[in-house]
Protein backbone atom coordinates (compact mmCIF):
# COMPACT_ATOMS: atom_id res chain seq x y z
CA UNK A 1 0.00 0.00 0.00
CA UNK A 2 1.41 3.37 -1.03
CA UNK A 3 1.82 6.34 1.27
CA UNK A 4 -0.51 9.03 -0.10
CA UNK A 5 -0.08 12.76 -0.43
CA UNK A 6 -3.05 13.19 1.90
CA UNK A 7 -1.22 11.16 4.53
CA UNK A 8 1.87 13.30 4.05
CA UNK A 9 -0.18 16.46 4.49
CA UNK A 10 -1.87 15.17 7.63
CA UNK A 11 1.49 14.15 9.09
CA UNK A 12 2.85 17.62 8.36
CA UNK A 13 -0.09 19.11 10.24
CA UNK A 14 0.55 16.88 13.26
CA UNK A 15 4.25 17.76 13.26
CA UNK A 16 3.46 21.48 13.06
CA UNK A 17 1.06 21.28 15.97
CA UNK A 18 3.65 19.40 18.03
CA UNK A 19 6.42 21.87 17.15
CA UNK A 20 4.33 24.86 18.22
CA UNK A 21 4.37 23.62 21.81
CA UNK A 22 8.07 24.45 22.13
CA UNK A 23 7.53 28.08 23.05
CA UNK A 24 8.22 30.54 25.84
CA UNK A 25 4.47 31.22 25.87
CA UNK A 26 1.93 29.01 27.58
CA UNK A 27 -1.33 29.83 25.77
CA UNK A 28 -0.36 29.41 22.10
CA UNK A 29 -3.81 30.39 20.80
CA UNK A 30 -3.73 33.75 22.57
CA UNK A 31 -0.03 34.47 23.01
CA UNK A 32 1.39 32.82 19.90
CA UNK A 33 4.78 31.15 19.65
CA UNK A 34 8.01 32.70 20.94
CA UNK A 35 11.12 30.67 20.17
CA UNK A 36 14.50 32.37 20.15
CA UNK A 37 17.93 31.20 19.07
CA UNK A 38 19.98 29.05 21.46
CA UNK A 39 17.34 28.80 24.16
CA UNK A 40 15.67 25.91 25.94
CA UNK A 41 12.79 26.05 23.48
CA UNK A 42 15.23 25.93 20.57
CA UNK A 43 16.87 22.86 22.12
CA UNK A 44 13.52 21.16 22.65
CA UNK A 45 12.31 21.70 19.08
CA UNK A 46 15.63 20.43 17.68
CA UNK A 47 15.31 17.29 19.81
CA UNK A 48 11.83 16.70 18.37
CA UNK A 49 13.01 17.37 14.81
CA UNK A 50 15.95 15.02 15.33
CA UNK A 51 13.59 12.26 16.46
CA UNK A 52 11.35 12.78 13.43
CA UNK A 53 14.30 12.90 11.03
CA UNK A 54 15.90 9.77 12.42
CA UNK A 55 12.52 8.05 12.20
CA UNK A 56 12.69 8.72 8.45
CA UNK A 57 16.12 7.10 8.22
CA UNK A 58 17.92 10.42 7.89
CA UNK A 59 21.38 11.13 9.27
CA UNK A 60 21.22 14.19 11.52
CA UNK A 61 23.77 16.73 12.69
CA UNK A 62 23.82 20.08 14.45
CA UNK A 63 26.42 22.53 13.20
CA UNK A 64 28.29 25.20 15.14
CA UNK A 65 25.71 27.88 14.47
CA UNK A 66 22.92 25.70 15.95
CA UNK A 67 21.46 24.81 12.55
CA UNK A 68 19.96 21.31 12.43
CA UNK A 69 20.55 19.39 9.20
CA UNK A 70 19.04 16.04 8.30
CA UNK A 71 20.18 14.18 5.18
CA UNK A 72 18.00 11.97 3.01
CA UNK A 73 20.85 10.33 1.11
CA UNK A 74 20.93 9.45 -2.57
CA UNK A 75 22.46 6.19 -3.78
CA UNK A 76 23.92 8.00 -6.80
CA UNK A 77 27.73 8.22 -6.65
CA UNK A 78 28.99 11.81 -6.46
CA UNK A 79 25.48 13.16 -5.89
CA UNK A 80 25.03 16.85 -5.27
CA UNK A 81 22.76 18.19 -2.54
CA UNK A 82 19.39 19.89 -2.74
CA UNK A 83 18.96 22.03 0.37
CA UNK A 84 15.37 22.44 1.53
CA UNK A 85 14.20 24.12 4.69
CA UNK A 86 13.48 27.28 6.60
CA UNK A 87 13.97 28.76 10.06
CA UNK A 88 12.83 27.43 13.42
CA UNK A 89 12.90 30.76 15.30
CA UNK A 90 10.01 33.20 15.63
CA UNK A 91 9.32 36.82 16.35
CA UNK A 92 7.94 37.47 19.85
CA UNK A 93 4.37 36.14 20.05
CA UNK A 94 4.51 34.98 16.45
CA UNK A 95 2.57 32.31 14.61
CA UNK A 96 2.94 28.55 14.28
CA UNK A 97 3.81 28.50 10.58
CA UNK A 98 6.24 31.28 9.69
CA UNK A 99 9.53 29.42 9.20
CA UNK A 100 8.64 26.11 10.81
CA UNK A 101 6.20 25.14 8.06
CA UNK A 102 9.09 25.11 5.56
CA UNK A 103 11.05 22.69 7.74
CA UNK A 104 8.07 20.40 8.28
CA UNK A 105 7.03 20.36 4.62
CA UNK A 106 10.56 19.24 3.74
CA UNK A 107 10.21 16.35 6.22
CA UNK A 108 6.82 15.43 4.77
CA UNK A 109 8.43 15.41 1.32
CA UNK A 110 11.15 13.04 2.54
CA UNK A 111 8.56 10.78 4.16
CA UNK A 112 6.58 10.59 0.91
CA UNK A 113 9.70 9.80 -1.13
CA UNK A 114 10.86 7.18 1.36
CA UNK A 115 7.50 5.43 1.78
CA UNK A 116 6.99 5.26 -1.97
CA UNK A 117 10.59 4.17 -2.71
CA UNK A 118 11.18 7.16 -4.99
CA UNK A 119 14.92 7.48 -5.56
CA UNK A 120 16.58 10.72 -6.61
CA UNK A 121 20.01 11.41 -8.12
CA UNK A 122 20.73 14.02 -5.41
CA UNK A 123 20.82 14.16 -1.64
CA UNK A 124 18.17 16.17 0.18
CA UNK A 125 19.45 18.08 3.20
CA UNK A 126 16.57 19.37 5.32
CA UNK A 127 17.69 22.45 7.25
CA UNK A 128 16.14 24.06 10.32
CA UNK A 129 18.00 27.38 10.36
CA UNK A 130 18.87 28.60 13.83
CA UNK A 131 18.10 32.31 13.58
CA UNK A 132 16.46 34.12 10.68
CA UNK A 133 14.36 36.66 12.57
CA UNK A 134 17.15 38.03 14.77
CA UNK A 135 14.79 38.28 17.74
CA UNK A 136 17.34 37.53 20.44
CA UNK A 137 20.59 39.00 19.10
CA UNK A 138 19.46 41.09 16.10
CA UNK A 139 21.61 38.58 14.21
CA UNK A 140 19.37 38.29 11.16
CA UNK A 141 20.05 35.32 8.84
CA UNK A 142 22.67 33.85 11.17
CA UNK A 143 22.08 30.23 10.16
CA UNK A 144 21.88 30.75 6.42
CA UNK A 145 24.92 33.04 6.37
CA UNK A 146 26.94 30.25 7.99
CA UNK A 147 25.90 27.68 5.37
CA UNK A 148 26.54 30.18 2.58
CA UNK A 149 29.97 31.04 3.94
CA UNK A 150 29.24 34.75 4.46
CA UNK A 151 29.10 34.76 8.26
CA UNK A 152 31.02 37.66 9.82
CA UNK A 153 32.76 36.73 13.10
CA UNK A 154 31.89 40.16 14.51
CA UNK A 155 28.29 38.89 14.80
CA UNK A 156 29.45 36.71 17.70
CA UNK A 157 29.77 39.80 19.89
CA UNK A 158 26.11 40.76 19.51
CA UNK A 159 24.30 40.66 22.86
CA UNK A 160 20.77 39.88 23.98
CA UNK A 161 18.73 41.88 26.50
CA UNK A 162 20.57 40.20 29.38
CA UNK A 163 24.00 41.02 27.98
CA UNK A 164 24.73 37.44 26.85
CA UNK A 165 26.80 37.38 23.68
CA UNK A 166 25.89 35.23 20.71
CA UNK A 167 29.25 33.49 21.12
CA UNK A 168 28.51 32.57 24.75
CA UNK A 169 24.98 31.41 23.90
CA UNK A 170 26.21 29.16 21.09
CA UNK A 171 28.86 27.65 23.37
CA UNK A 172 26.21 26.94 26.02
CA UNK A 173 24.15 25.32 23.27
CA UNK A 174 26.94 22.85 22.51
CA UNK A 175 28.43 24.66 19.53
CA UNK A 176 32.02 25.68 18.87
CA UNK A 177 31.83 29.14 17.26
CA UNK A 178 35.51 29.01 16.31
CA UNK A 179 34.67 26.18 13.91
CA UNK A 180 31.80 27.97 12.14
CA UNK A 181 33.87 28.41 8.93
CA UNK A 182 33.95 24.59 8.63
CA UNK A 183 30.16 24.45 8.36
CA UNK A 184 29.83 26.22 5.03
CA UNK A 185 28.72 24.26 1.97
CA UNK A 186 30.88 24.36 -1.14
CA UNK A 187 29.07 25.68 -4.23
CA UNK A 188 30.13 22.70 -6.33
CA UNK A 189 28.40 20.25 -3.97
CA UNK A 190 25.05 22.05 -3.93
CA UNK A 191 22.33 21.71 -6.55
CA UNK A 192 20.05 24.48 -5.26
CA UNK A 193 18.15 25.80 -2.24
CA UNK A 194 14.36 25.58 -2.02
CA UNK A 195 12.18 27.08 0.68
CA UNK A 196 8.46 26.78 1.28
CA UNK A 197 7.00 29.61 3.36
CA UNK A 198 3.63 31.11 4.15
CA UNK A 199 2.95 34.08 1.91
CA UNK A 200 2.56 36.58 4.77
CA UNK A 201 0.20 38.47 2.49
CA UNK A 202 -3.32 38.18 1.02
CA UNK A 203 -2.74 37.71 -2.70
CA UNK A 204 -3.04 33.92 -2.91
CA UNK A 205 -6.13 33.84 -0.72
CA UNK A 206 -7.77 36.56 -2.83
CA UNK A 207 -6.97 34.54 -5.96
CA UNK A 208 -8.26 31.30 -4.34
CA UNK A 209 -4.91 29.63 -4.94
CA UNK A 210 -3.23 27.36 -2.37
CA UNK A 211 0.32 28.04 -3.53
CA UNK A 212 2.32 30.50 -5.56
CA UNK A 213 5.84 30.74 -6.97
CA UNK A 214 8.19 33.48 -5.81
CA UNK A 215 10.11 35.44 -8.41
CA UNK A 216 12.28 37.56 -6.11
CA UNK A 217 12.89 38.53 -2.51
CA UNK A 218 12.46 42.21 -2.00
CA UNK A 219 15.12 44.86 -1.72
CA UNK A 220 14.70 47.19 1.25
CA UNK A 221 15.87 50.67 2.15
CA UNK A 222 15.12 52.81 5.20
CA UNK A 223 15.42 56.53 5.81
CA UNK A 224 15.04 59.03 8.61
CA UNK A 225 13.54 62.43 7.86
CA UNK A 226 13.53 65.20 10.46
CA UNK A 227 11.27 68.14 9.58
CA UNK A 228 12.21 71.47 11.19
CA UNK A 229 9.60 74.13 11.92
CA UNK A 230 9.07 76.69 14.65
CA UNK A 231 7.27 76.09 17.92
CA UNK A 232 4.63 78.59 19.03
CA UNK A 233 1.42 78.99 20.96
CA UNK A 234 -1.35 77.11 19.22
CA UNK A 235 -3.91 79.77 20.13
CA UNK A 236 -2.07 82.93 19.17
CA UNK A 237 0.02 82.27 16.02
CA UNK A 238 -2.13 82.85 12.89
CA UNK A 239 -2.51 79.80 10.69
CA UNK A 240 -0.95 81.52 7.67
CA UNK A 241 2.20 82.36 9.63
CA UNK A 242 2.85 78.95 11.13
CA UNK A 243 5.85 76.72 10.43
CA UNK A 244 4.29 73.48 11.66
CA UNK A 245 6.66 70.54 11.40
CA UNK A 246 3.86 68.01 11.81
CA UNK A 247 1.98 69.49 8.85
CA UNK A 248 5.17 69.02 6.87
CA UNK A 249 5.41 65.44 8.11
CA UNK A 250 1.88 64.87 6.85
CA UNK A 251 3.09 65.91 3.40
CA UNK A 252 5.92 63.39 3.64
CA UNK A 253 3.45 60.64 4.52
CA UNK A 254 1.18 61.67 1.64
CA UNK A 255 4.04 61.51 -0.86
CA UNK A 256 5.19 58.07 0.32
CA UNK A 257 1.67 56.67 0.11
CA UNK A 258 0.86 58.24 -3.29
CA UNK A 259 4.14 57.24 -4.92
CA UNK A 260 3.90 53.63 -3.79
CA UNK A 261 0.27 53.34 -4.87
CA UNK A 262 1.15 54.73 -8.30
CA UNK A 263 4.22 52.50 -8.86
CA UNK A 264 3.94 48.80 -9.61
CA UNK A 265 6.23 46.53 -7.55
CA UNK A 266 6.90 49.23 -4.96
CA UNK A 267 5.58 49.31 -1.41
CA UNK A 268 6.43 51.65 1.40
CA UNK A 269 5.46 52.87 4.82
CA UNK A 270 6.06 55.59 7.33
CA UNK A 271 6.16 53.39 10.41
CA UNK A 272 7.57 55.56 13.17
CA UNK A 273 6.93 59.21 14.13
CA UNK A 274 8.42 61.29 16.92
CA UNK A 275 6.98 64.76 17.48
CA UNK A 276 8.39 67.58 19.61
CA UNK A 277 7.60 69.38 21.84
CA UNK A 278 4.51 67.13 21.55
CA UNK A 279 2.32 69.43 23.63
CA UNK A 280 -1.41 69.64 23.25
CA UNK A 281 -1.34 73.41 22.68
CA UNK A 282 2.10 73.81 21.05
CA UNK A 283 2.85 74.06 17.34
CA UNK A 284 5.28 71.19 16.58
CA UNK A 285 8.85 72.31 16.03
CA UNK A 286 10.45 69.05 14.90
CA UNK A 287 8.95 65.83 13.62
CA UNK A 288 11.09 62.80 12.84
CA UNK A 289 9.76 60.04 10.59
CA UNK A 290 11.01 56.70 9.35
CA UNK A 291 10.45 55.80 5.69
CA UNK A 292 10.82 52.28 4.33
CA UNK A 293 10.66 51.36 0.64
CA UNK A 294 10.60 47.79 -0.70
CA UNK A 295 10.77 46.43 -4.25
CA UNK A 296 12.06 43.36 -6.08
CA UNK A 297 13.58 45.77 -8.61
CA UNK A 298 16.52 47.68 -7.11
CA UNK A 299 16.73 50.18 -9.99
CA UNK A 300 13.04 50.97 -9.64
CA UNK A 301 13.41 51.39 -5.88
CA UNK A 302 16.36 53.76 -6.23
CA UNK A 303 14.57 55.85 -8.86
CA UNK A 304 11.56 56.04 -6.55
CA UNK A 305 13.85 57.20 -3.74
CA UNK A 306 15.11 60.11 -5.84
CA UNK A 307 11.61 61.07 -6.93
CA UNK A 308 10.33 60.91 -3.36
CA UNK A 309 13.10 63.05 -1.91
CA UNK A 310 12.53 65.69 -4.59
CA UNK A 311 8.78 65.74 -3.85
CA UNK A 312 9.49 66.09 -0.12
CA UNK A 313 11.96 68.93 -0.72
CA UNK A 314 9.50 70.88 -2.87
CA UNK A 315 6.55 70.44 -0.50
CA UNK A 316 8.47 71.38 2.64
CA UNK A 317 10.07 74.38 0.96
CA UNK A 318 6.60 75.63 0.01
CA UNK A 319 5.60 75.38 3.67
CA UNK A 320 8.65 77.31 4.85
CA UNK A 321 10.14 74.21 6.45
CA UNK A 322 13.55 72.58 6.26
CA UNK A 323 14.52 68.96 6.77
CA UNK A 324 17.42 66.64 7.46
CA UNK A 325 17.67 63.30 5.70
CA UNK A 326 19.71 60.18 6.44
CA UNK A 327 19.55 56.79 4.76
CA UNK A 328 19.89 54.26 7.55
CA UNK A 329 19.71 50.88 5.74
CA UNK A 330 19.79 49.27 2.32
CA UNK A 331 19.55 45.63 1.28
CA UNK A 332 19.53 44.65 -2.36
CA UNK A 333 16.83 42.44 -3.83
CA UNK A 334 17.60 38.83 -4.66
CA UNK A 335 16.14 37.26 -7.78
CA UNK A 336 15.07 33.65 -7.59
CA UNK A 337 16.77 31.53 -10.24
CA UNK A 338 14.78 31.62 -13.47
CA UNK A 339 15.21 27.88 -14.06
CA UNK A 340 14.06 27.03 -10.54
CA UNK A 341 11.13 29.40 -10.81
CA UNK A 342 10.16 27.70 -14.08
CA UNK A 343 10.56 24.27 -12.45
CA UNK A 344 8.24 25.27 -9.61
CA UNK A 345 5.70 26.74 -12.03
CA UNK A 346 5.69 23.45 -13.93
CA UNK A 347 5.37 21.52 -10.66
CA UNK A 348 2.36 23.65 -9.72
CA UNK A 349 0.83 22.88 -13.11
CA UNK A 350 1.59 19.18 -12.59
CA UNK A 351 -0.52 19.45 -9.43
CA UNK A 352 -3.49 20.78 -11.41
CA UNK A 353 -3.16 24.37 -10.21
CA UNK A 354 -2.81 27.57 -12.21
CA UNK A 355 0.67 28.98 -11.49
CA UNK A 356 0.79 32.43 -9.90
CA UNK A 357 4.14 34.21 -9.73
CA UNK A 358 4.62 36.94 -7.13
CA UNK A 359 7.49 38.57 -5.31
CA UNK A 360 8.18 38.35 -1.61
CA UNK A 361 7.87 41.64 0.23
CA UNK A 362 9.50 40.07 3.29
CA UNK A 363 13.07 38.90 3.74
CA UNK A 364 13.95 35.19 3.95
CA UNK A 365 16.96 32.88 4.32
CA UNK A 366 17.22 32.86 0.54
CA UNK A 367 18.78 36.34 0.78
CA UNK A 368 21.87 34.72 2.27
CA UNK A 369 21.67 31.37 0.45
CA UNK A 370 21.75 33.14 -2.92
CA UNK A 371 25.45 33.81 -2.23
CA UNK A 372 25.96 30.02 -2.27
CA UNK A 373 23.66 28.65 -4.96
CA UNK A 374 20.55 29.15 -7.07
CA UNK A 375 17.42 29.62 -4.97
CA UNK A 376 13.73 28.96 -5.47
CA UNK A 377 10.75 29.60 -3.25
CA UNK A 378 7.18 28.34 -2.91
CA UNK A 379 4.54 30.39 -1.11
CA UNK A 380 1.61 28.77 0.69
CA UNK A 381 -1.43 30.93 1.31
CA UNK A 382 -2.17 32.09 4.82
CA UNK A 383 -5.55 33.13 6.17
CA UNK A 384 -6.26 36.84 5.66
CA UNK A 385 -2.59 37.37 4.92
CA UNK A 386 -1.82 37.58 8.64
CA UNK A 387 1.66 36.66 9.86
CA UNK A 388 3.94 37.41 12.85
CA UNK A 389 0.83 37.17 15.02
CA UNK A 390 -0.89 34.48 17.13
CA UNK A 391 -3.80 34.39 14.65
CA UNK A 392 -1.50 33.29 11.81
CA UNK A 393 -3.28 30.35 10.15
CA UNK A 394 -3.17 28.06 7.12
CA UNK A 395 -5.55 25.54 5.57
CA UNK A 396 -4.56 21.94 6.38
CA UNK A 397 -5.27 20.78 2.84
CA UNK A 398 -2.80 23.35 1.51
CA UNK A 399 -0.04 21.35 3.19
CA UNK A 400 -0.98 18.37 1.03
CA UNK A 401 -0.86 20.56 -2.07
CA UNK A 402 2.53 21.97 -1.10
CA UNK A 403 3.96 18.47 -0.58
CA UNK A 404 2.64 17.46 -3.99
CA UNK A 405 4.29 20.47 -5.64
CA UNK A 406 7.60 19.69 -3.93
CA UNK A 407 7.39 16.07 -5.08
CA UNK A 408 6.79 17.14 -8.67
CA UNK A 409 9.61 19.69 -8.41
CA UNK A 410 12.04 17.03 -7.18
CA UNK A 411 11.01 14.67 -9.95
CA UNK A 412 11.59 17.39 -12.53
CA UNK A 413 14.96 18.21 -11.00
CA UNK A 414 15.82 14.50 -11.11
CA UNK A 415 14.98 14.32 -14.82
CA UNK A 416 17.13 17.39 -15.39
CA UNK A 417 20.03 15.81 -13.54
CA UNK A 418 19.68 12.58 -15.48
CA UNK A 419 19.62 14.45 -18.76
CA UNK A 420 22.76 16.32 -17.77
Amino acid sequence: MTFSLDQAGRQAWRWLEAASAFSETRDIAREGVTRRCATREHREVLEALTEWMEGLGMSVRQDNAANLIGRHASATPGARTLLIGSHQDTVPNGGKYDGMMGVILALALVQYLRENAISLPFHIDVVAFSDEEGTRFSSTLLGSKVLAGTFEPAMLQATDDEGVTLEAALKAFGCDPARIPEDRYRPEEVLAFLEAHIEQGPQLEQASLPVGVVSAITGIERHQITVHGLAGHAGTVPMALRQDALVGAAEVIRHVDALCKATNDLVGVVGKIENAPNGVNVIPQTTTLSIELRSPDDDLRRRARGQLLEQIRASLEALGLTFDHAQTYEQSAVQCSSWLTATLEEAVQDSGITPRVLFSGAGHDGLAMAKLCDIGMLFVRCRKGISHHPSEAIEPEDLTTAVEVLVHACQRLARGQSAA
